[in-house]
């Protein structure tokens, strides 16, 4: 293919080693790329909690229109960062092979964790989960890509903040200071990376098809169904993982009220073979089940 593929992302650290690996393997299968760096809404300001910024999709929105203009050809996102429903005209072109999905707690000693503490992060979902597990910890907002929310953590007297450990590992910088959090449900997608193209764009769809990892595509997209379902547009303390073992995909996702007091979970296994509307049904399980009342007061305090 003679067309130089242009790929479009955000310029932090992270972001530019996705976009990196997605660039090695295009030139791997003989394509000629070209990267091309923006900084989207989300990383310009700092000082607002996102769910208080009320855009949905504010660390995609700037390449979406870049690729709507014709300045890219495709885009390299962490898919938990993508809204369920993509602009039109922009469609989902490979779901890369996934990394841990999991959140991991850096800290300054675990002493805090017997008493009082304050953590750190930016996540409505971390934070509902955490005061539903440590209901007399204080949580405060943190903001900025990996660097800075690492530098934020070293200068300021919390006790530790929570990161997302793919994040970490793919530059390098998971230090020695941390424990797994596997009791947190992490956000739908997390640790999956997603390429995105133009509908029209034949070529270049075709030419990312190869990067496809069909197994990560199966889990990542029952838990965006899942989150598709409760959500309804509002930003929500939601997690879900789907996990593929013995071709049976076994699903756990929950609903937590903002302050962490509630909790409302799913828990259930299927044949891969049988996934229509699965996540849909996860999520029906979970608005019958209280759900519905608590995604309408969340939508209240957060409208």
């Amino acid at each position: 293919m003679n067309k130089v593929i242009r790929i479009g992302t955000r310029d932090s650290e992270l972001a530019l080693w996705q976009a990196k690996t997605v660039q090695a393997a295009l030139e791997h299968f003989g394509h000629e790329t070209e990267l091309v760096p923006v900084k989207s809404t989300g990383d310009l300001n700092l000082d607002q909690p996102l769910y208080e910024m009320g855009i949905t999709g504010i660390f995609t929105k700037t390449l979406d229109i870049a690729m709507l203009t014709d300045k890219i050809e495709i885009a390299v996102h962490s898919m938990k960062d993508v809204p369920t429903a993509l602009p039109i005209g922009i469609v989902e072109a490979a779901v890369l092979k996934r990394a841990n999905s999991k959140d991991i707690l850096l800290h300054k000693g675990v002493e805090f964790l017997e008493g009082d503490g304050t953590i750190a992060t930016g996540s409505l979902r971390r934070k509902a989960q955490w005061l539903n597990k440590y209901p007399t910890h204080n949580v405060v907002d943190l903001r900025g890509n990996v660097n800075t929310r690492m530098q934020k953590l070293e200068d300021n007297d919390w006790d530790g903040a929570i990161f997302a450990a793919a994040g970490l590992e793919r530059i390098n910088l998971t230090p020695k200071n941390h424990i797994d959090l596997n009791w947190m449900l992490p956000a739908p997608a997390q640790g999956a990376m997603l390429v995105v193209a133009k509908e029209e764009d034949d070529i270049c769809r075709e030419a990312v098809s190869a990067l496809n990892h069909r197994a990560s595509e199966i889990c990542v997209h029952v838990e965006r169904e899942f989150l598709k379902e409760l959500e309804g547009g509002c930003t929500a303390p939601i997690g879900a993982s789907a996990v593929i073992i013995d071709n049976n995909l076994h699903f756990k996702g929950a609903l937590f009220s903002l302050d962490g007091s509630q909790k409302i979970e799913v828990e259930n296994n299927i044949a891969v073979t049988n996934l229509k509307d699965f996540g849909k049904r996860c999520a029906q399980e979970i608005l019958s089940n209280g759900g519905r009342e608590l995604m309408s007061e969340i939508k209240k305090v957060l409208k």
